[in-house]
């Protein structure tokens, strides 16, 4: 919905908005629809609002939003935000542009009966602009159907005329999709799902996702143990992550090389060759691994090790059950440590229940994600590293992993890596950040307070010949977004790329 955006006068991002687009109830899409969206957004304590603090609307068509902490990351945030219907929600962003711009905050009791009644609110329908709204009678807890909006200023670019959505984990779409029923499908399936799937002449199509899953630790629970960043060294060069992905995802399994806390695909575009150099690999070495602990004090009972202090390798691992992939992954993980002397138990968790745990503090070992598939910038991985399951479990009132964000490098350096994250999307110069960044990358590779163990590719089922004529060849470019930030699905049918059988 914007035509043209940029960067103004240092500390203004401003955008134009498409002239004549019409919401389906008849009224013209303008800057007061933007405004209202994002005072919403404030509301729920979106991260935008930790950059710009005032919104402005000189016209129908133009918005500026002042940036109190300027940042190229402010871009993606603005572009990438669903705008809500004034008509709908206008009330909603009034109370909160009052509120908020008196000095008010959700922390306050104000603040919370504010957010607790914007969650509450259900509208009898949702207003569209874009090519497709809401069946809202087909909606059920296994799928939701959306139908065409012949209003949507595109509506004649796109070919379809009706979009199902399933909703379910791995086990509840597998059927599914082998009856063909699914034309697109981005859940991580095993790989003896993905060689049936093939067998009945199902494409597989593989587009990076710039995360994957990680090793978690418990540093309130076991600092004697986990504490010590030698220890996690030796660990990440105890597990063979290229066996690891591969059983996990197969081809889409791709083990991780350089450990430096983003994907190995941004590595390139962000640190130089000196800086890449200077990484350590962790390459598989069980017998390095073991040099490591002794050199630490560490001895072996019979097949598990013991610390310096007495406590014995015994730890629990948990992880998603019905995530296959990371199912996979947290038991090769418990065989091949135990194996190496940390005896791990493997424990599966509902996947609604097990970030609840985690972010409690209720884990030794845990399954979660490294990395971020919504953002290229390395900011975003490092936020998912060192804040999601740690301070930000902490500010929600859990323990999380309890991993101290002031750290002490080998050289005896002191650093923050709350600041160094935050600074690493500071500023409106790339080339600028790439010093902070090269900073955390390496600190990251060092301190090691997560394992990444592989990064995931898609193994996503595109069927062809069925409903959709043809899905992009390997080498489109379009395949690189990631399908969980930046939907191919999405960009293929705005455009008219993607087309039915027979059109």
């Amino acid at each position: 919905m914007a035509t043209e955006w940029g960067f103004q006068e240092g500390d203004i991002f401003q955008i134009k908005l498409r002239q004549g687009a019409m919401w389906n109830d008849g009224t013209e899409f303008t800057s007061a629809d933007v405004v209202a969206s994002f005072w919403c957004a404030r509301i729920m304590s979106n991260t935008i609002w930790r950059y710009i603090d005032e919104i402005e609307a000189p016209d129908a068509y133009t918005v500026n939003f002042h940036m109190s902490q300027p940042s190229t990351v402010v871009e993606r945030y603005v572009l990438r935000f669903n705008t809500l219907s004034a008509a709908t929600y206008g009330p909603w962003a009034e109370r909160a542009q009052e509120y908020f711009s008196a000095g008010g905050t959700v922390a306050t009791p104000e603040g919370a009966q504010l957010l607790s009644e914007f969650t509450a609110f259900r509208p009898d329908n949702v207003i569209a602009n874009g090519p497709f709204q809401f069946d809202v009678d087909s909606i059920t807890n296994a799928q939701l159907t959306m139908v065409k909006n012949d209003t949507a200023w595109n509506a004649d670019q796109v070919l379809f005329d009706r979009i199902v959505n399933y909703n379910g984990e791995t086990p509840d779409i597998t059927p599914i999709v082998l009856a063909q029923d699914i034309d697109y499908a981005t859940q991580g399936f095993p790989p003896a799902s993905e060689q049936e799937f093939v067998a009945t002449g199902i494409r597989i199509i593989r587009p990076p996702l710039y995360s994957g899953p990680a090793v978690y630790f418990n540093y309130n629970r076991h600092a004697n143990v986990f504490g010590e960043p030698r220890v996690r060294q030796a660990l990440a060069m105890a597990i063979d992550r290229n066996q690891n992905g591969i059983i996990s995802l197969g081809d889409s399994g791709k083990a991780v090389q350089y450990m430096a806390g983003m994907s190995d695909n941004h590595v390139p575009n962000w640190l130089t060759e000196a800086d890449t150099s200077a990484l350590n690999t962790y390459e598989y070495d069980p017998e390095g691994a073991a040099t490591i602990l002794q050199e630490l004090g560490w001895t072996k009972d019979g097949d598990v090790y013991v610390s310096p202090d007495g406590t014995r390798a015994e730890f629990e691992i948990s992880f998603p059950a019905e995530f296959a992939d990371w199912s996979a992954a947290g038991q090769d993980v418990a065989e091949q440590l135990t194996a190496f002397g940390f005896a791990i138990t493997p424990r599966a968790v509902t996947f609604t229940q097990h970030p609840v745990d985690v972010n409690q503090g209720n884990f030794d070992l845990a399954i979660r994600a490294w990395g971020a598939s919504s953002n290229p910038h390395p900011h975003f991985s490092y936020v998912q590293a060192f804040f999601t399951h740690n301070t930000l479990a902490v500010n929600d009132g859990g323990l999380g992993m309890g991993y101290e964000l002031s750290q002490t490098t080998a050289d005896g350096t002191r650093i923050d890596l709350e600041q160094l994250t935050l600074d690493a999307a500071d500023g409106l110069d790339t080339e600028a950040q790439k010093a902070d960044i090269a900073t955390v990358a390496s600190a990251f590779n060092e301190l090691l307070p997560i394992l990444p163990l592989f990064e995931r590719y898609g193994n996503n089922v595109a069927l062809e010949g069925v409903r959709v004529e043809a899905w992009p060849a390997e080498d489109d470019p379009i395949l690189l977004n990631s399908p969980t930030g930046d939907g191919v699905v999405t960009i293929l049918m705005l455009t008219g790329a993607l087309r039915p059988v027979g059109a």
